[in-house]
């Protein structure tokens, strides 16, 4: 995501949108929780430990792909289970 979504997810569909997290340092991730929420984020999605990462910073060339398409980086993902 872009850092407008970032920071006020509301900006894509009301906030129905997900934000991935992954660490090993559980209090670290307890305060990026709170960060995230203290921003309107409502869907934050565990993703567990450092190895995770890689997967995400994976998502970067869709996203780019996306962007061009859309012409805008006004989108996020949503994960529907």
């Amino acid at each position: 995501m872009n850092t407008l979504v970032m920071v006020d997810p509301r900006q894509v569909a009301d906030g129905d949108h997900h934000v991935f997290v992954c660490g090993n340092d559980t209090q670290a991730k307890a305060q990026v929780n709170e960060l995230l929420t203290s921003f309107g984020w409502k869907n934050i999605l565990d993703m567990g430990d450092i190895t995770a990462a890689r997967g995400t910073e994976m998502l970067l060339p869709v996203w780019l792909r996306l962007w061009g398409t859309l012409q805008t980086p006004m989108f996020n993902f949503k994960i529907v289970q």
